[in-house]
């Protein structure tokens, strides 16, 4: 058998730090890093924020507008009930939205684009709006987001 020796101390000290200046001479001559490596990061600006494409803030806060105009003989709005053909928005924050309506004798034919023109003009950023108002190809129910469609009963 074996027997283990026992001491009572008061109290231990501490091992020291391991600190940067102590590094071997090798690591000295390696290029110099930046402390912090994030700083490079966290000063860019975002990517990806430009206007005039999908993704964007101004293009998704007009589309956002869109989507709060609602057809008023159908419970679905302008989006995603396919009258929207496009948004376009060009440097300086003109938009351009070119649109259609179900048929050419719609009731809202002639408040609809003013009301289009209003909703997207008063989104920040956008400093015009041009609502063009076309009939070909023509308006159909193919046209509909799934959304619109599940709404509508027709999924």
């Amino acid at each position: 058998m074996s027997s283990f020796e026992v001491e009572e101390v008061d109290g231990v000290t501490p091992p020291p730090k391991a600190r940067v200046e102590d590094a071997p001479a090798a690591a000295a001559s390696a290029p110099a890093r930046e402390r912090d490596y994030l700083s490079g990061f966290l000063a860019e600006k975002p990517r990806g924020d430009d206007p005039t494409v999908p993704g964007g803030a101004l293009y998704e806060g007009v589309i956002d507008a869109l989507k709060d105009i609602f057809d008023p003989e159908i419970p679905v709005n302008i989006y995603d009930l396919g009258l929207i053909y496009g948004v376009e928005i060009a440097e300086g924050g003109h938009a351009a939205v070119t649109m259609t309506l179900t048929t050419p004798h719609c009731p809202v034919a002639e408040s609809m684009p003013g009301e289009v023109e209003l909703r997207v003009a008063a989104v920040p950023g956008i400093a015009t709006a041009e609502v063009n108002l076309v009939w070909d190809p023509p308006w159909d129910p193919q046209k509909m987001s799934d959304e619109a469609k599940l709404e509508l009963g027709m999924l």
